[in-house]
């Protein structure tokens, strides 16, 4: 499993080092995306790590509790000191801050450098637009290509981390406790996630591929690129332009999808595209 996991992110093994880490993380969100196409597509997951690494071992990706899983799993596997962490990203100023458990968060140590002593690295896969590269755990501003980061104690989670985003990204900021917690504390928030009405990722299909200098983004039909490329959102309005999307900027080929279920993940997209349309539409 190891060695088909580096495969897909064109690595080969390596002892764990700082160095190491950082090739891991940086190809980790480059060439697998943050999707919630199993939610769209009608196939229930799990918060297991092993089921969410053999998906991104056959070439899909998914959300943080699927890539934070299967990432710290594959640390774990290649002898990283790593912990999972309760977390809550605050999406909009009008949502309390705090870690609610709509998010995992790796914590990786034992690695010090030195700008980073007590060797102790925030390490993200599973926020979207987030991080590219993991993130020392000592209070302070983070440049990372065009994007601006803060990392400070939390004041809604005493002992915990608050991660500060970019302005120009998909939220506010997150949160995240100190101690160390296992995959099945998520369980109720990834139920939760994927099929309630109120959730966000069932109200829309998402998806995100960070790299260097900015990140692809696809909210239902809608294709933009934020950061030192920005440029003017595409309206993909054709199924052959979706779906070529989906294999040259994120690289999925769904090749796990039949025609037909195609055909229906399709008519469900553009479906909510139209209905999206008419949100502020009087008539």
């Amino acid at each position: 499993m190891i060695e088909r996991y580096l495969r897909r992110l064109g690595l080969n093994d390596a002892p764990p080092s700082v160095e190491s880490l950082f090739r891991l993380q940086r190809a980790h969100v480059e060439r697998v995306p943050y999707e919630n196409l199993e939610i769209w597509l009608g196939r229930p997951t799990t918060v297991d790590p092993m089921e969410s690494a053999l998906r991104i071992i056959s070439g899909r990706g998914g959300y943080c509790f699927h890539l934070n899983g299967a990432l710290s799993l594959l640390l774990e596997r290649l002898g990283y000191q790593v912990t999972r962490h309760y977390g809550g990203v605050q999406d909009t100023p009008d949502k309390a801050p705090g870690a609610n458990g709509n998010h995992l968060v790796l914590v990786v140590s034992g690695l010090p450098s030195e700008d980073n002593p007590d060797g102790r690295w925030f390490v993200d896969a599973g926020l979207g637009d987030g991080i590219h590269e993991p993130i020392p755990l000592v209070e302070g501003a983070y440049g990372q290509g065009p994007f601006q980061y803060g990392l400070r104690p939390s004041e809604s989670d005493p002992g915990g981390w608050r991660f500060e985003h970019d302005h120009r990204c998909s939220f506010i900021g997150m949160d995240f406790r100190a101690e160390p917690t296992g995959m099945d504390a998520f369980a109720a928030s990834h139920e939760h996630l994927s099929t309630s009405p109120e959730s966000g990722f069932v109200r829309a299909a998402a998806m995100a591929r960070r790299d260097a200098t900015g990140v692809d983004s696809l909210t239902g039909l809608v294709l933009k690129r934020i950061g030192s490329e920005t440029g003017s959102p595409t309206t993909l309005d054709r199924p052959e332009d979706y779906f070529a999307a989906l294999v040259d900027v994120f690289g999925m080929t769904l090749d796990d999808v039949s025609a037909a279920e195609r055909d229906k993940l399709w008519q469900r997209l553009y479906t909510a595209h139209e209905r999206w349309l008419r949100r502020d539409d009087p008539s």
